[in-house]
């Protein structure tokens, strides 16, 4: 193959043997850099950032701007390690695949099973906040009705061959990428007062009580939700079956998207602070709108409010589609390794999963069940038990990249472009980091029950693994 490496594939030769490797039969290989680097973006900042930021700002105050600089740090570790599993595995089961060749069969099945219920869950919460947005404009429009609109034309959107799809998701991302440019330089140029108005400067960032008006504790409770808004940096490895060249491409994808998510993340939150007072954004604001809307209608700037409002609609339905294509190649990948029932990884003629697409709508369906009978909580309810599930995969992706470390040949290492520095160290870190913020949610209004939701699952697909290898 054009620029595979043979270090690279030594390694993977010498790598344990798992029939899982093999999950990438049939799937096109059609993916380059530049839509891998849009998808994880797309997957990345979406109602993590435009919504679930109007909770962070109230647990954290100004200190959510340190919020956001840890939740990087540990986002860093996730990403430059399956970033390096990705590059000797290139397979659509990716960090399935890891865990089951590195640590065993049954957390190969259950980082799968997991990953793929997470996305489900996120799927049915991004729409949500869709609905939640559309009420800037029309808030006696049912919010199922928005639900069940834009579902209809996500499952459209991944019944495409990939490389359309990938495409559609470049433009897509794309628009958000540009929006939360333009928002900081707006916001920017507000602060130092270029244009007719007067310089805002900080005085909103720090003139209503102290920088940490809830201390460290804010800044580490508001973890719990802010870390979500980097969760999708591993949708590179589970494109990675579907890549072209990966080698070369997944590593310059993923620095691309870490390095950015940090740069638009941490200057757009400073910004929107500087904007308008913290403590209107947390506490009025809410989940009745983004706080980013909030803060283009504070300062007065005419249909600034209905632009970003666009902009966040785009941002979820964005999200929404790549964790649509996510859950569908988890679930093709379970029903290749005999997981699931074979019927499930049978393609359609542009090579599209189209029976995993059509069981991955399960989210949807939930979301439009829960915005008929619980509009005000559907949010948080299916956002919670995704960030319990989501922490789960990140703790298995460091664990498994230890084992990761352990097996690979000096001159493999040597080859990698993307490592994780001060492994296994940095490894044990990030777990210990993951399990207290995991903790951390019993103390945050609306994930109280994240954690107890997610441990019935985690039971549940257990039981299900062990009576599949039994029965074989």
């Amino acid at each position: 193959m054009k620029g595979r490496n043979p270090v690279a594939a030594s390694a993977l030769a010498s790598a344990p043997d798992q029939p899982a490797l093999s999950g990438n039969a049939n799937l096109h290989r059609r993916l380059t850099q530049r839509q891998l680097s849009m998808l994880a973006l797309g997957g990345a900042i979406g109602v993590g950032l435009f919504l679930g930021s109007s909770i962070t700002i109230q647990l954290a105050g100004p200190g959510v701007i340190l919020t956001y600089l840890l939740g990087a740090a540990i986002a860093m570790m996730v990403a430059y390690a399956v970033a390096e599993m990705a590059v000797v595995h290139p397979v659509a089961g990716a960090f399935g695949v890891y865990a089951e060749t590195y640590l065993n069969a049954w957390a190969g099945f259950v980082v799968r099973a997991t990953y793929a219920f997470v996305q489900i869950i996120a799927i049915g919460a991004e729409l949500t906040a869709v609905a939640i947005y559309f009420a800037f404009w029309f808030p006696q429009v049912p919010q199922w009705l928005w639900v069940a609109t834009a579902s209809l034309g996500l499952v459209a959107v991944n019944a495409l061959q990939v490389g359309r799809f990938g495409e559609f998701e470049y433009w897509f991302a794309l628009i958000k990428v540009i929006a939360i440019i333009v928002f900081i330089v707006i916001g920017l140029a507000l602060i130092v007062g270029i244009g007719p108005r007067p310089a805002l400067g900080f005085a909103n960032l720090l003139g209503h009580g102290p920088f940490l008006p809830f201390r460290f504790k804010g800044v580490w409770l508001a973890l719990t939700l802010a870390l979500t808004s980097y969760m999708g940096l591993e949708v590179t490895a589970v494109t990675a079956g579907e890549a072209v060249n990966p080698a070369e491409s997944i590593p310059r994808a993923m620095k691309t998207i870490v390095y950015r998510l940090i740069f638009f993340y941490v200057l757009a939150i400073v910004a929107m602070l500087a904007m308008t007072p913290w403590n209107r954004l947390g506490s009025q604001a809410g989940l009745l709108g983004s706080p980013f809307v909030k803060a283009f209608s504070e300062v007065g700037i005419p249909y600034a409010a209905s632009i970003m409002n666009v902009v966040v609609i785009t941002a979820a339905l964005s999200s929404s589609n790549t964790d649509l294509y996510l859950t569908t190649r988890m679930l093709f990948s379970l029903s290749r390794d005999g997981y699931a029932p074979l019927w499930i990884a049978r393609l359609s003629r542009n090579g599209v999963p189209h029976r995993a697409l059509a069981l991955s709508s399960a989210g949807m369906v939930a979301a439009i069940l829960l915005a008929v009978y619980a509009p005000q909580r559907a949010f948080l309810m299916l956002y919670g038990v995704a960030v319990a599930g989501m922490f789960f995969v990140w703790m298995l992706i460091l664990l498994s990249h230890v084992r990761f470390r352990r097996t690979l040949p000096p001159q493999a290492a040597a080859f990698l472009r993307m490592k994780l520095a001060f492994s296994p160290y940095s490894n044990w870190l990030g777990i210990a980091s993951l399990l207290a913020i995991t903790m951390s949610t019993f103390y945050v209004d609306g994930l109280q029950y994240a954690v107890p939701a997610f441990l019935p699952f985690l039971l549940l697909v257990s039981v299900v693994y062990w009576g599949v290898t039994r029965s074989r």
